[in-house]
């Protein structure tokens, strides 16, 4: 039987939506997205949950984070860059506040 360390233990922050009141609990090993739905919350549209369709676009205001590959049909280098990613590929580092963002086009990919 293994002991479970704190070490071992993910930490958890609070994620903020658009200046809401009710904030909820996202793990560091679990995807902002993933974390809204298991506290049943639907402030962040669900699309296909992993990267390729855009639904869940957000601008992360406040926080820090680590993103996960996305499609660059969605979001581009300059985007990213700006705070504006995939709900469902994003993890949090800290506290974290965002804004829900429109489904935009397509863009072109850059190679």
């Amino acid at each position: 039987m293994r002991m479970v360390m704190a070490e071992d233990m993910p930490d958890t922050w609070m994620v903020e939506i658009d200046g809401g009141s009710h904030g909820f609990p996202c793990r560091s090993d679990q995807n902002l997205l993933a974390a809204m739905i298991g506290a049943r919350q639907t402030r962040i549209k669900v699309g296909c949950r992993n990267g390729g369709c855009g639904v869940c676009r957000i601008h992360v205001t406040q926080g820090r984070y680590h993103c996960q590959k996305m499609t660059r049909s969605r979001i581009s280098e300059s985007d990213e860059a700006a705070g504006i990613v995939l709900a469902c590929r994003v993890l949090p580092l800290s506290d974290i506040a965002l804004v829900p963002l429109p489904l935009t086009p397509l863009q072109s990919a850059v190679a």
